[in-house]
Formats: C-alpha cells, sequence, structure tokens
C-alpha cells in the first residue's frame, strides 16, 4: 500500500495544509501526519486536529490518531 507522510508545523490546520492534503489523496490512499513539537501542546489537542481535518474532507475519510500521528484514509463510499 503506497502513503504519503507530512508533518503539521507550528502554523496548525491552514487552508493550504487542507488543501495539499486532498491533491495527496488523488495520488495515495493513506496519509500519516506527524505533528511537530511546535503544533502541539497536549494529547487532547491530537484529536481535535483529526476531528476538524475529517470534518473539512468529508465523510469519505477517516483517521487515526497514534501517539503524535494522525493517519488519515480515503474510503471509496461514504462513512456514516
Amino acid at each position: 500500500m503506497k502513503f504519503a507522510e507530512m508533518q503539521l508545523g507550528k502554523n496548525g490546520l491552514t487552508e493550504g495544509f487542507v488543501q495539499t492534503i486532498k491533491t495527496y489523496f488523488q495520488k495515495y490512499s493513506v496519509i500519516k501526519i506527524s505533528v511537530l513539537k511546535s503544533a502541539r501542546e497536549e494529547k487532547s489537542k491530537m484529536k481535535e486536529y483529526a476531528e476538524k481535518l475529517v470534518e473539512s474532507l468529508g465523510k469519505s475519510y477517516t483517521a487515526k490518531t497514534i501517539g503524535f500521528k494522525i493517519i488519515l484514509k480515503k474510503w471509496r463510499k461514504a462513512r456514516e
């Protein structure tokens, strides 16, 4: 399985970051995002980032957090 890796820095979730993710999903079905120290104050912020990403991408995407990584996956059909 092919996947892409990205880093989320001190600017946080900007519109440009979300657009970059959308273009990556044209080629890859899984994207791993490493959240750098400058973007995370606490671990609860990780869930917030994951929820915002899925909300902005749509229902065909899911997110999973493992430590300070967010794993986004694109599905063929929309998830409920």
